[in-house]
């Protein structure tokens, strides 16, 4: 087990705020970073790396920075015989509907897959999340009488699975995968969005919502110029969010601006997620896993040419770093001047960021071979 990974992850778990505030203390991560394996890792401000470590098929590079108050992202790497495993849980509302996930998925997933003898289909991870829906919905249930806002919580979910030569993409909610594939022998690369974004600001999205409710006219609202399902929320797909789902939940005592004024006929959100199936080529040469905080100020290619022109190590904490220059030149700040703002302020300047660099061995993936140590 890397235990510099598991210092790393097991602090971008933990809620931060007024009762968290001496993370930086915590193990290698003290006083600035440290060496692990080689490999830097370390804290900067609000933004926690891990600049190079291995997984089942590669490397990976990892960042996280933080916005809210607590920060609402969570994200994992597993790796084992099965494969590999990368999640990324880009929460609203609050941190529970991400960390419950974070902590289940990929265990119903793991189960699941045991099941059915090792193998892994979109079936085995389409049942992962539902059993993912269904644990947090019996949660809630058991919570309601005394934290009712645990019905208004959510989370995008955005997961890949490398089994074998395959790659899935599972997707719920506007987190994106981007892949980096070589153009013939000229030394370019191109970006490919291999996951499907399910938010209201989307055409195609407005639309199925349309199919699905013929109805409501007030599916979709135009609210402060921000298409919303029902004029509340952007995503039309999460884990969570139970208010948006069953009637049960849309009522008092959650807040005012959660409840519907007409009946609830049918769930208006959806967990069912949209998967698909990539077989691995060797021209694939990475993906970027990142919450949508990352795309608001980085378009595909643009990402794709910051990993590609610099050496693997540190290539997440770059995209992080560049998407909150970004965000600091649309307001006509420094980015020094952006880091000096403290969390739940920094909000209105950029979200919670949670990037995942994964660079592709395709000896180990053609050889069906997984290295050790298993990362989690």
């Amino acid at each position: 087990m890397l235990r510099g990974l598991m210092n790393l992850f097991s602090l971008c778990w933990k809620p931060f705020g007024p009762d968290g505030e001496n993370h930086e203390t915590n193990g290698v991560l003290g006083g600035g970073g440290g060496t692990t394996g080689g490999s830097r890792e370390g804290k900067d401000g609000l933004l926690w790396f891990r600049d190079i470590g291995k997984y089942g098929s590669g490397e990976f590079s990892m960042a996280v920075v933080q916005a809210n108050q607590v920060l609402e992202d969570q994200s994992q790497i597993e790796s084992g015989q099965f494969g590999t495993f990368v999640g990324i849980y880009d929460g609203h509302g609050g941190p529970e509907a991400a960390r419950y996930v974070c902590d289940h998925l990929f265990s119903n997933f793991r189960a699941i897959t045991a099941e059915s003898h090792g193998v892994v289909t979109a079936e085995t991870i389409q049942k992962a999340f539902r059993q993912t829906e269904e644990g947090f919905t019996t949660l809630v249930s058991e919570l309601w009488g005394s934290r009712p806002n645990m019905a208004t919580v959510g989370t995008c979910c955005l997961v890949g699975v490398i089994y074998q030569q395959t790659l899935f993409i599972a997707s719920l909610g506007d987190s994106r995968v981007v892949l980096g594939k070589k153009v013939g022998n000229t030394g370019g690369m191109a970006a490919m969005q291999l996951s499907t974004e399910h938010n209201a600001n989307i055409e195609a999205i407005r639309h199925e919502l349309k199919e699905l409710h013929p109805n409501d006219p007030q599916i979709v609202v135009l609210k402060h110029g921000v298409w919303r399902v029902k004029g509340i929320i952007q995503v039309s797909r999460s884990i969570g969010d139970l208010y948006m789902k069953h009637a049960q939940y849309n009522r008092e005592p959650i807040n005012a601006k959660f409840r519907l004024p007409e009946p609830m006929n049918m769930p208006l959100l959806s967990a069912n997620p949209t998967i698909i199936s990539h077989p691995l080529h060797p021209s694939d040469s990475f993906l970027i896993f990142a919450s949508d905080g990352l795309w608001e100020h980085l378009s595909n290619e643009k990402a794709v040419d910051i990993v590609h022109s610099h050496p693997r190590a540190g290539s997440a904490k770059r995209l992080v770093k560049a998407a909150l220059q970004e965000a600091a030149r649309k307001r006509e700040m420094r980015y020094s001047d952006l880091r000096k703002i403290d969390k739940k302020v920094r909000r209105h300047f950029h979200d919670d960021i949670t990037v995942i660099v994964l660079f592709f061995n395709h000896d180990l993936i053609s050889r069906g071979a997984v290295q050790d140590p298993p990362v989690s």
